[in-house]
């Protein structure tokens, strides 16, 4: 079940209001009080700020909203890992230059070492946990001063943010039962660690190519039987690869490869899944993409918005563009801007 502001759940975090504020000063004070500092500017839309924050052990959980649009620009993170569930509305993050639109209802993992952008939509609420990097050293069995190993920017597939919602769910089941009876601190430790782990199992450090642990792909049809075995996880594989890389070159190759199958299979998967060929299965995410950042920032540029997710051929994009959503780049910017 996918998390909303009003899943009943959510009530157990909604107990402890850290403050409400229509002040952007004083908004600014408290959130870098609970995260780390970091510039902060706001834009359309009247500030009506609110933060929500409850502790487990290790593990602290927040729900933070900004009612207007907002661009954060904070310090790289210091000893954490946050994990943001767009309850509402959707938003963009970059982080050491991976670009990443978390559309309502879907999960980004945020480690940025060197830089990272923020942008929210007016009325954006976020579902955060924060992870220290000492309980992921735990279950990745790191010692010392090792630098915790992990992407500076992941935005979960959807599979994995269904289970990921379900693991927050029991999280703050677990919360609104503090202080009751029968819950031993050492299953609350064993639970902690088993989230921490799940986000440590489901990434990649970036000098590790997706693409190396997964089956070579073949021109035969020896991995066709994937397929008709349930062909869900090699599409899942394939989409994740297309969804980590955006603003990448990526090509039939490294579709097939990424996703373990043949050519044909791949073809296959993709017409019956989403009735286009692998390519345009690819264009059309990065379409939608270039959409959703004139929606979010509608004054940002036609041309470097086309650049940015792969389009170098302006009036191809514009065509492919109006084809896919019966507008104009610059219609969309015109509609979002009034």
């Amino acid at each position: 079940m996918s998390l909303s502001p009003k899943t009943e759940i959510l009530e157990a975090l909604y107990q402890n209001c850290l403050f409400r504020s229509d002040q952007q000063v004083e908004a600014h004070e408290y959130v870098t009080r609970e995260f780390t500092d970091h510039v902060l500017h706001w834009k359309r839309g009247a500030p009506d700020t609110v933060l929500f924050k409850r502790e487990l052990h290790q593990l602290k959980i927040f729900e933070l909203r900004y009612g207007a649009e907002v661009e954060v620009t904070p310090r790289p993170f210091e000893g954490f890992t946050l994990l943001h569930t767009s309850l509402s509305g959707s938003a963009e993050f970059e982080c050491d230059g991976h670009v990443m639109t978390v559309s309502e209802g879907r999960t980004a993992m945020l480690a940025p070492k060197h830089h990272v952008r923020l942008r929210w939509m007016p009325g954006t609420q976020q579902l955060i946990v924060r992870i220290p990097d000492s309980l992921i050293k735990q279950v990745s069995r790191q010692v010392g001063d090792e630098a915790v190993s992990l992407m500076p920017g992941l935005l979960l597939p959807q599979h994995l943010g269904s289970q990921w919602n379900l693991m927050v769910q029991s999280l703050l089941n677990i919360l609104s039962m503090s202080g009751e009876p029968g819950i031993r601190a050492e299953w609350l430790d064993h639970f902690e660690r088993n989230l921490a782990l799940f986000l440590f199992a489901h990434q990649l450090p970036p000098s590790m190519s997706r693409v190396a642990r997964l089956p070579a792909y073949s021109h035969g049809t020896s991995s066709d039987s994937r397929l008709h075995a349930g062909g869900i996880r090699p599409m899942d594989a394939m989409l994740e690869y297309i969804g980590s890389r955006l603003c990448a070159p990526i090509s039939l190759e490294d579709l097939a490869r990424a996703a373990g199958v043949s050519f044909r299979t791949l073809n296959v998967m993709c017409h019956r899944s989403h009735g286009v060929t692998p390519m345009e299965l690819l264009r059309n995410m990065r379409l939608d993409a270039a959409r959703a950042r004139l929606l979010i920032a509608p004054t940002a540029s036609v041309t470097d918005t086309a650049l940015a997710f792969g389009f170098g051929h302006l009036g191809r994009f514009s065509a492919y563009y109006f084809a896919r959503f019966n507008e104009l780049p610059s219609e969309t910017q015109k509609r979002r801007q009034r």
